[in-house]
């Protein structure tokens, strides 16, 4: 009986090499697209080592890039994703357009703003994505209305609003502004549109939100649309990771447009 072959899922080297996220890899490889020693391949779960010859639309498999991440003041206004089925503009549209190839992690819905992460590894967006990682993503909150502490209780203790079960958030009352109050929610799952619906259910309506942390990186002072990487050393203190050379710096102010 022959030894099963070692090496890596074809996904997860797709993914390493900053071609695309293992979900976008796998489609890949269903639609044909994938060769290995000039064969076609039609199964995700396909081990292949450094000796095998990896081939996407015909072209080469290149070398892995050493994992990198970055920090995006995302403004209001671009959707979270690579493409727009309603023609809006995207993150990728404002991004420098010397910026490698990238993935977000996780979302931010088009009228929210603050951190979003991006990153050039897949093995690296599926670490801060998982839930089981327990990552604390922290915004600041602005909603219409006089809330009184009480009425927090049930976004304290988690909901369930049409079947799905969100867990705790933390929250605090900062400051009431006229008509408006300033909260600090944080929460550790990215559930679509989460704390817009968990106010909604006690009565509160959002108006504006800025995720200010995701885990150890925060927003900080960086503005509105610049970019900035996280620092390899950065990497490997906080995720366990090692950049196998020094990373270019990333530029810092959008494209224009």
């Amino acid at each position: 009986m022959a030894e099963p072959k070692t090496g890596d899922r074809i996904a997860k080297v797709l993914a390493r090499a900053g071609l695309a996220s293992r979900r976008e890899a796998e489609r890949m490889i269903e639609a044909g697209r994938v060769t290995v020693n000039g064969k076609p391949i039609d199964s995700p779960a396909l081990n292949v080592t450094a000796a095998d010859r990896i081939a996407v639309d015909g072209t080469p498999l290149a070398a892995p890039e050493p994992p990198r991440l970055w920090l995006y003041h995302k403004p209001a206004g671009l959707v979270t994703s690579a493409r727009d089925e309603k023609g809006r503009r995207t993150v990728f549209d404002a991004l420098p357009a010397d910026m490698p190839r990238v993935m977000p992690v996780g979302r931010l819905d088009l009228n929210s703003e603050g951190l979003l992460l991006l990153t050039n590894d897949g093995a690296i967006k599926r670490r801060l994505e998982l839930p089981s990682t327990g990552w604390l993503r922290r915004y600041r909150v602005r909603v219409n209305g006089t809330p009184a502490d009480a009425a927090l209780v049930p976004l304290r203790q988690g909901l369930t609003l049409d079947g799905e079960r969100f867990q705790p958030m933390t929250i605090a009352i900062d400051r009431q502004q006229g008509a408006n109050a300033w909260l600090t929610v944080g929460l550790r799952e990215g559930r679509n549109r989460e704390i817009r619906r968990a106010m909604e259910a006690v009565g509160l309506t959002v108006n504006r939100l800025i995720r200010i942390s995701y885990g150890p990186f925060q927003l900080g002072k960086l503005a509105q649309g610049a970019v900035e990487e996280v620092k390899p050393r950065i990497l490997r203190d906080q995720l366990g990771l090692v950049a196998t050379r020094p990373a270019a710096p990333a530029p810092r102010r959008p494209r224009k447009g």
